[in-house]
C-alpha cells in the first residue's frame, strides 16, 4: 500500500551546540516513523549508530549534536537526510520522547556517533531535513 509521496524540506537554524557522548543513554525508540514539527518548535539532534527500528528500541550509544529551532514547518520521516552545514550527518532513524512535549530527540543514524564540537559546529549553521531522492521516483509511478 502505498503511504508517502513527495514532500517539502524541513528548515532549521542550530541554535545550541553539545560536545558530549554516551553508550548508556537508555533511550527508547518510538513507534511512529514520523513527526510533525512546527516553525519555532525546538528539537535536539542525536547521532547513533544504532540501526534497529523496532519500536521501544533501545539507544544507548550516540553523540549529541545540539538543538535545532525549527524554520519551515513540515513532517520529518524516518530516512529522511540529515545536513548540518556542509556536513551530512546521516539519516534520521527515529524519535525518542523522553523530554516531550519540552522537545523530541530525532536519532540519527550514522556510522559513528559523533558530538557536535567533534564536527565544529556552530550556532546558526543550517540545518535540513531531505527526502531521499530515492524514494521520490518510486512513489510517483502511477
Amino acid at each position: 500500500m502505498r503511504e508517502n509521496g513527495p514532500k517539502r524540506n524541513i528548515g532549521a537554524v542550530l541554535v545550541k551546540v553539545l560536545v558530549h557522548k554516551r553508550t548508556d543513554r537508555g533511550m527508547h525508540l518510538e513507534e511512529h516513523a514520523s513527526r510533525c514539527v512546527r516553525r519555532g518548535e525546538v528539537h535536539e539532534l542525536i547521532s547513533t549508530d544504532h540501526r534497529d527500528t523496532a519500536p521501544g528500541s533501545r539507544i544507548d550509544r550516540v553523540g549529541f549534536l545540539g538543538f535545532a529551532e525549527i524554520t519551515d514547518a513540515g513532517v520529518i520521516d524516518r530516512g529522511d537526510e540529515v545536513w548540518i552545514g556542509h556536513h551530512h550527518i546521516g539519516t534520521v532513524l527515529g524519535f525518542d520522547a523522553c523530554h516531550f512535549p519540552n522537545h523530541y530527540n530525532i536519532l540519527i543514524a550514522a556510522a559513528t556517533p559523533v558530538s557536535g564540537e567533534e564536527l565544529d559546529l556552530r550556532p546558526e549553521q543550517a540545518v535540513r531535513f531531505v527526502q531521499q531522492p530515492a524514494v521520490i521516483p518510486q512513489l510517483l509511478r502511477r
